[in-house]
């Protein structure tokens, strides 16, 4: 048994615009596009979500593999694998509620990064101890439970950007002395991989508040539909003064997008007042698209006035 009770709260890395020039007492690790987990490991092996939720069904091939390691708990991302190698967070969602299915083209991975507990709770320990400690469990692991790299070089991180498949989006810094703790007081940063690209507002999510309001947004298909491909960031006052003279009202009524359009599966339906597709936003956003929407929500930078919706490239879906 855990040392400790789980599912247990998670360290989490603030998001950060650039890369420092080096790594100083840093040591850095790829971000990898996956679910953040849990993983129990041993005689009783369980996997959990860093909300809590129970993922061992879904993942019962990780859970099953998990129990060929001695007792402890690591923190991780489960990933889709694919024969290329290539990551397919896609390929992933395809497991939510769900399990293994005979015949899919790509298996479940954890690369773990960070040891909790073996026989004590090693989260009070430094960064670096509990590293080694995390090596040495899963020094006879099977293939699919292995430690992600590490290094104190920004430039060879750099390297990993946009590999296997475009599946690292980044980095994570973590300070070489840091405990373990909840939350941001780890002092984790995460830097992620982001492009800018052209969007039309489609519609409005009216939010809790004007400061929660945020933008429905679309892109053309490879046969010149806009689709939805994701929902903004909340919208600032500045953004909301602007558009607000821009966007005309497509009708009176509510209309409703799936909730894997903003964010993951199991998310509850978004509703949203359309609005006439009309204008076109420049948009900070994932590298690459999956399921035909954004992996997470992108933010608006600026109204494009010298565009309108017929000047976006069409993508193909």
């Amino acid at each position: 048994m855990a040392p400790f009770d789980l599912p247990v709260d998670v360290a989490l890395a603030r998001p950060i615009d650039r890369l420092p020039a080096s790594a100083g007492s840093d040591r850095v690790e790829p971000k990898l596009d996956g679910w953040r987990g849990v993983l129990a490991a041993g005689p009783a092996p369980r996997l959990y979500s860093r909300h809590g939720t129970d993922l061992s069904r879904a993942f019962s091939d990780v859970v099953q593999a998990a129990a060929e390691l001695p007792p402890c708990v690591l923190d991780g991302e489960v990933i889709a694998v694919l024969a290329t190698g290539a990551l397919s967070f896609s390929r992933l969602q395809t497991r939510s509620g769900r399990g293994p299915r005979p015949g899919a083209d790509f298996t479940v991975q954890f690369a773990a990064f960070d040891a909790l507990a073996d026989d004590t709770d090693l989260r009070p320990l430094p960064y670096l101890e509990r590293r080694h400690r995390l090596l040495t469990l899963l020094e006879n692991a099977p293939a699919t439970i292995w430690p992600v790299p590490t290094t104190d070089d920004i430039d060879q991180a750099q390297a990993w950007f946009g590999s296997l498949g475009g599946g690292v989006e980044g980095c994570v810094l973590k300070p070489a002395r840091s405990r373990y703790t909840a939350g941001y007081s780890s002092g984790w940063r995460k830097f992620r991989l982001t492009t800018t690209v052209e969007a039309v507002v489609v519609g409005i999510v009216p939010g809790s508040s004007p400061a929660r309001q945020a933008a429905v947004l679309a892109q053309p298909d490879a046969h010149g539909r806009l689709r939805p491909v994701g929902i903004s960031l909340p919208l600032g006052r500045a953004q909301r003064a602007e558009l607000a003279p821009l966007l005309h009202p497509a009708g009176s009524d509510l209309a409703e997008l799936p909730g894997t359009v903003g964010g993951l599966p199991g998310s509850a339906p978004v509703a949203f007042l359309p609005v006439e597709p009309e204008v076109v936003v420049e948009i900070e956003t994932d590298e690459r698209a999956e399921f035909a929407r954004y992996r997470h929500r992108p933010k608006v930078k600026r109204v494009r006035g010298d565009l309108s919706p017929e000047h976006l490239v069409r993508v193909g879906r």
